[in-house]
C-alpha cells in the first residue's frame, strides 16, 4: 500500500514563458512556489480475487480488466509508462478542486508516477518525475500545457525555474532569509472564484500563435528577475505586489479568454480594499485568484467579497513525497495462475449457479417441472 502526497503550486511571475513553443526559441523562466494543499493518491496491487483487474476512484469509479478500457486519460497513460504487470487499485483525493488553475492535473500525474514507481520498489528522482510528467502531458495526452506545473510539483519549494532553449529545465531554489520568506508568505492570499474552466482550452487561445505575443512574454520573463531582486534585497516587500499587478496587466493582454467581467470585478474590489497586486492562477479564465495584500488590510479584502471563497495557505518545500509505504503479500504467482486460466474463471451470482447446476444434473423436461421446488444449491 502506497500513499503519495504531491503539492499544488502558485506561480507569481513568468507564467506563459514555460510553453515549449516559446522557450525552445527564446528561453523562459518563472518564479513559483508550492503550497500546503495537496493531491493524495492511494495505490496498491489489486489481489487477483476480484472480477476486475483495475479500479480507479476519482470523481467517478472505474472497474476494468485492461488498461485500454480505463477512460481517465492520465491514469491510462501513466500505467502504460510505468509498465504495471499486475492489477492495481488507485484512489484520488485532492485538497482543492480540479480545473481551477492550481496545476492539479500535473500534480496528479507526478503523484501517480511517484506512487506507481514506489509500488514497483523504485525511487525516481525529482528530475525524472518532472520530465516524465511533462512527456506524458505534452506528447502522449497532447494537452496544451507548459512545463512549470510538473516541475514545481515534483521539486517543491520557492524556486526560480529556467526553461532553456535546448529543452533543459534548471531549478534554482530562491535562497532568502527565513524572516523574508515569512513576510512574503504573510502577504499572500488565495481566493476561489468558483469559476471552473479547462486550462488547456484557455491556453490554446494564445499558445497556438504564441510567437505573436513576443512583447508580452518578454515583459513577463523580465519581471521574474526583478521579483527575485526585490525578495533577495532590502526593498520594501510591497514592491513585489506592484510587480504582480504589472505582470497581470501583461498576462491579461495575451488573450481575451485570460480574464472576464466577473474576474475583473473581483480584482477591482480587492484593489479597492487594499490589495496591491494579484493575478489568476494558471492559464486564466477563472479558478483561483492570488492577491498580494498587507496583513493589516486582509480582513477588509475578505469583507469586500461575496460569492468568493478565501483559502488560507502557507508555502511548502517538500515536493512530491511518499508519505506511507506498507509491504503487501506477493500475489504475483496467483496473478500468473489467473492469467493462465483466462476464460475458465467465471464470476457468477448464486442464482446463476443454481440454474446451471439444475440444468447439468437433471434432464430438460424434469428440470423444467421441478425448477420451482428445488432447494438452492451452494455455488463453488
Amino acid at each position: 500500500m502506497i500513499i503519495s502526497r504531491t503539492p499544488y503550486r502558485i506561480s507569481f511571475l513568468g507564467g506563459g514563458t514555460d510553453y515549449p513553443g516559446w522557450y525552445r526559441k527564446h528561453g523562459g523562466s518563472v518564479l513559483s512556489t508550492t503550497i500546503d494543499k495537496y493531491c493524495y493518491l492511494n495505490v496498491r496491487h489489486l489481489p487477483p480475487f476480484f472480477e476486475h483487474r483495475y479500479r480507479v476512484v476519482y470523481s467517478r469509479i472505474e472497474s476494468t480488466n485492461t488498461i485500454a478500457e480505463i477512460e481517465h486519460p492520465a491514469v491510462r497513460a501513466v500505467l502504460a509508462q510505468v509498465d504495471i504487470d499486475q492489477g492495481v487499485e488507485i484512489h484520488h483525493d485532492g485538497d482543492l478542486p480540479a480545473r481551477s488553475g492550481m496545476g492539479s492535473s500535473s500534480s496528479f500525474v507526478v503523484g501517480l508516477l511517484h506512487a506507481l514507481y514506489a509500488l514497483k520498489g523504485r525511487m525516481p528522482t525529482k528530475r525524472q518525475l518532472a520530465a516524465e510528467a511533462i512527456e506524458i502531458e505534452q506528447n502522449v495526452l497532447r494537452e496544451t500545457v507548459g512545463s512549470q506545473d510538473q516541475t514545481a510539483a515534483a521539486y517543491g519549494g520557492l524556486n526560480h525555474i529556467q526553461f532553456l532553449q535546448n529543452g533543459e529545465i534548471a531549478v534554482r531554489p530562491v535562497t532568502i532569509p527565513q524572516h523574508r520568506i515569512r513576510a512574503f508568505d504573510d502577504h499572500m492570499m488565495l481566493f476561489y472564484t468558483c469559476i471552473k474552466r479547462t486550462a488547456s482550452d484557455v491556453a490554446k487561445t494564445y499558445v497556438d500563435d504564441i510567437g505573436t505575443r513576443k512583447r508580452q512574454l518578454r515583459i513577463l520573463n523580465d519581471l521574474v528577475g526583478e521579483g527575485i531582486q526585490i525578495l533577495s534585497g532590502d526593498h520594501d516587500i510591497c514592491e513585489f505586489g506592484e510587480l504582480m499587478h504589472e505582470a497581470w496587466l501583461a498576462k491579461r493582454s495575451l488573450s481575451a479568454s485570460v480574464t472576464n467581467a466577473q474576474v475583473d470585478e473581483i480584482y477591482a474590489k480587492a484593489r479597492a480594499a487594499g490589495a496591491i497586486g494579484g493575478k489568476l492562477a494558471g492559464a486564466g479564465g477563472g479558478g483561483f485568484m492570488m492577491l498580494f495584500v498587507p496583513p493589516e488590510k486582509q480582513a477588509q479584502v475578505i469583507d469586500s467579497f461575496q460569492g468568493v471563497i478565501h483559502v488560507p495557505f502557507h508555502f511548502e518545500s517538500s515536493g512530491s513525497q511518499i508519505i506511507f509505504y506498507d509491504a503487501e503479500p506477493d500475489f504475483s504467482r496467483e496473478h500468473q495462475v489467473r492469467e493462465q486460466q483466462q476464460g475458465k474463471i467465471v464470476f457468477r451470482e448464486l442464482s446463476e449457479c443454481a440454474v446451471q447446476m439444475l440444468t447439468e444434473s437433471t434432464p430438460p423436461a424434469a428440470a423444467a417441472a421441478s425448477s420451482n421446488r428445488l432447494p438452492v444449491p451452494s455455488c463453488v
